[in-house]
């Protein structure tokens, strides 16, 4: 398309930018706006507004740096709660058999204390002396200890022997003994047998749970042999 300049004596006019009517509206406002109150409202909405803008941007930029520390934490929560799991259900093993212990010791308790009575009292016993009787003095007992499972018996032993250091000696024994306690001589006189006189003894004690220090086990397998 031509264009012909009828009025060669003008010029034409630039084209106007859109910023200069911005600018221009702008100072028009300005110029219009006298109340400082309103300028200090409107200056603290733009700074209130960077601050939002500010802080969102920030703490977006934070969650996403934090997801991974996120998906790390919940592998090691699930991690940790299938083994507070298996923890719980060993708990419950160790409480049952716990348990079914408890009451095996309940049941079973005193079944091997005249063996270990009749053992200590045969350790004990010096030479040329010899046992007439060995009965238990009085019911079970529970001890004064905290392991409730554990009973005492009294029991009494009546014998012979041809000297007297020998009866003292076995005193001293019974004494030394782990499984007995409160060895106590109830009488020692002398008596006449087969035409000979010797000491006929009493003595009481009480049986007594050895500390485990004292206590040696085998295998079933070995026992049997």
């Amino acid at each position: 398309m031509i264009t012909i300049n009828l009025r060669p004596g003008q010029k034409r006019k630039r084209a106007g930018s859109p910023l200069d009517g911005l600018n221009e509206r702008l100072k028009a406002a300005g110029a219009r706006i006298k109340d400082p109150m309103l300028i200090a409202a409107v200056v603290a909405w733009i700074l209130v507004g960077s601050w939002i803008a500010w802080s969102w941007t920030s703490n977006a930029r934070e969650l996403h740096a934090l997801e991974p520390r996120l998906s790390q934490a919940q592998v090691e929560h699930k991690r940790f709660a299938s083994f507070i799991s298996q923890k719980r259900h060993q708990e419950l093993i160790r409480d049952s058999l716990l348990a079914q212990i408890g009451v095996i010791r309940t049941v079973d308790g005193d079944r091997y204390i005249w063996p270990h009575v009749l053992d200590e009292v045969a350790r004990a016993l010096p030479a040329y002396t010899w046992l007439v009787e060995l009965t238990p003095d009085g019911a079970l007992m529970a001890a004064d200890s905290a392991d409730t499972t554990t009973k005492a018996l009294s029991f009494k032993v009546t014998g012979r022997t041809v000297d007297i250091q020998a009866y003292t000696r076995f005193l001293r024994q019974l004494e030394a003994s782990p499984w007995i306690q409160n060895v106590t001589p109830v009488s020692a006189q002398t008596v006449v047998e087969h035409e000979r006189p010797v000491t006929a003894f009493t003595i009481k004690a009480t049986f007594r749970k050895a500390d485990s220090a004292y206590i040696r086990t085998v295998p079933l397998s070995q026992s049997v042999r």
